[in-house]
This record gives C-alpha cells, sequence and structure tokens, in this order.
C-alpha cells in the first residue's frame, strides 16, 4: 500500500492533472506486487516504493520536494521493521536523490535511529550515498509553489509526503515515509515523517503506518502509535484503528492529512481528513486499487 500526499490539490483541475498522479500511484503499486510475489521482504519493498515515488517529480519527497524560506530543498525520511521495532531516520538533508535509502542505512548501520542535518550529510558521504548537484531535485512546480507562497505573505500552497506499507509472505510489516515538507517551511523544520510513531511506526503485533498532512498535528497525537494502540490493545482491525485515529486528529487538533494502514493480518485502510489523497494498495492478492 501506497501514498503521495494528502492536501486540496487544488491545481488539479482536469483528468490530464490527476493521471499524473494515478498513473505514477498505479506504477509503484504494481512493482510493489511483484517484488512481494517474488518473496522479497516488506522491509526492501517498502524502501524500493518510497524511492521510486521520491524519483517522480509529481510528489513531494526526493526530486518534487517543495522548497523552505530560503528557497532551498531540506528533506527528511524514516523507515522500520516490524519484526524488530529496527527503525532508521534522517531529517534536514539535501542533495540526496533518495533520503530514503539513507535512513535505511541509518538504521542498518549505526546504533543510532535519527540524524540530522550536517551530520546526516556526513554519514551519507561516508557509506558511500553519491549526492546530486544543488538544482538536481528542484523542478518547475516547486518554484512556481514557492513564488505563490511569496505572493501570498506565508500561506503555504503545499504539504505532503509520500509513504508505503506492506507484509509480505513472512507476515512481517514494515513501512516507510519520505517528504520535502511544507513550502516556505522555517530553515530547520522537522515534521513528523521521521519521527517513528508520528508518521511512520511498524510492529508485526499491530500494524504498519505510514502518515501524511501538517506533522505538527501527527506530532502531538502521536498518529501513527495511536492506531497500532487501538489494534493491538483495543483488538480494532485496519479500518476501525485508521478511522479512530482520523477522529482523534479531527477534534484533538483539526489537522489535515491522512494515513495508510495494513494491520498484521493483510487487511488495508486509509483515511483523510483533506479533500483528497493519493493511495494505492494490493489487499491478499486481489486487484490493484487507486484512490484520488
Amino acid at each position: 500500500m501506497i501514498h503521495g500526499g494528502a492536501g486540496p490539490f487544488a491545481h488539479v483541475t482536469d483528468a490530464a492533472a490527476a493521471a499524473r498522479y494515478i498513473d505514477g500511484a498505479r506504477a509503484v503499486v504494481e512493482q510493489g506486487r511483484a517484488m512481494l510475489s517474488a518473496g522479497a521482504s516488506a522491509l526492501d519493498t517498502v524502501e524500493a516504493c518510497a524511492a521510486l515515488l521520491e524519483d517522480d517529480p509529481a510528489f513531494n519527497a526526493g526530486r518534487g520536494s517543495v522548497l523552505n524560506e530560503l528557497g532551498a530543498i531540506e528533506m527528511d525520511a524514516a523507515i522500520m521493521d516490524g519484526a524488530t521495532l529496527a527503525a532508521g531516520a534522517v531529517a534536514g538533508v539535501h542533495n540526496i536523490a533518495n533520503p530514503i535509502r539513507l535512513a535505511r542505512r541509518v538504521m542498518q548501520d549505526t546504533e543510532h535511529l535519527l540524524l540530522i542535518a550536517d551530520g546526516a550529510m556526513r554519514f551519507a558521504e561516508q557509506c558511500g550515498i553519491a549526492q546530486v548537484a544543488d538544482d538536481a531535485l528542484v523542478t518547475p512546480d516547486a518554484i512556481a509553489e514557492f513564488e505563490a507562497y511569496q505572493r501570498s505573505r506565508g500561506e503555504s500552497p503545499r504539504f505532503g509526503t509520500i509513504g508505503a506499507v506492506a507484509r509480505d509472505v513472512y507476515g512481517t510489516l514494515a513501512a516507510a515515509t519520505s517528504t520535502g515538507g511544507m513550502t516556505g517551511k522555517r530553515v530547520g523544520r522537522v515534521g513528523d515523517s521521521p519521527i517513528v510513531g508520528a508518521g511512520v511506526y511498524a510492529d508485526n503485533a499491530s500494524c504498519a503506518v505510514s502518515a501524511t498532512g501538517h506533522g505538527e498535528d501527527f506530532m502531538r497525537i502521536v498518529m501513527a502509535h495511536t492506531i497500532a494502540a487501538h489494534i493491538e490493545f483495543a483488538g480494532m482491525d485496519a479500518a476501525g484503528a485508521t478511522q479512530a485515529g482520523i477522529e482523534r486528529l479531527r477534534k484533538r487538533t483539526q489537522g489535515q492529512g491522512g494515513v495508510i494502514v495494513i494491520d498484521h493480518m493483510g487487511r488495508c485502510a486509509s483515511a483523510h481528513t483533506t479533500a483528497r489523497m493519493v493511495c494505492g494498495w494490493i489487499e491478499h492478492g486481489g486487484k490493484t486499487q487507486i484512490r484520488f
């Protein structure tokens, strides 16, 4: 199951514009299906799917990330293994085409969970992750959105995230989330995406979650873990727990965003408080489903 962000998507005014998101999501879901069918682990699958979404300039992550208050890119990402609760995350990175792959290396190759800014970039060099040119990840859409933000005197026209959750043939769950953040955000701002329990979570005892939206609100209610707790301790299924989490977001913070969830039985769910959310999934080997 994958998502490409939640929000108003006011710029999507016709079928051609919508197809950019729908087709991109469908291609990634099908890649995830192929990997899992071939016996790939949930962890490898969510990493690969997140990287594909980072490579697609339609989405706010990797190439396509929005610009901060200085017109620069700062990206966050995290990945988590539901079998071991191992996780890795990075925040405030730049010049990295696939931050999710750097987050995976943090999980595998360090004793830490989260590396930020200069420390994360130094680690990327140490583990041989190539850096790209400053402008390689900046798209015309991101520039246009930044200019609109400046004209509106601080009203951010776009926030969003990409994410993937999966359950493999061994019953292991995994989750990944990656983002460029919010247009015009303050330098150094970190949202929920790299925060375990807020924007990402995976535990074989409950579910895998990836969130998208206004990160401050997701952190306030520890959104991803809230959903997991409803499943593990209240016995809810994915749909019930997801709706409970979204209702708490709405009532406690009036927050904007959405989540995708796969529970320990392989049941899929999604919900959002925004006008739209890009998501796609395959449940129990069935047909590919895309919603926008």
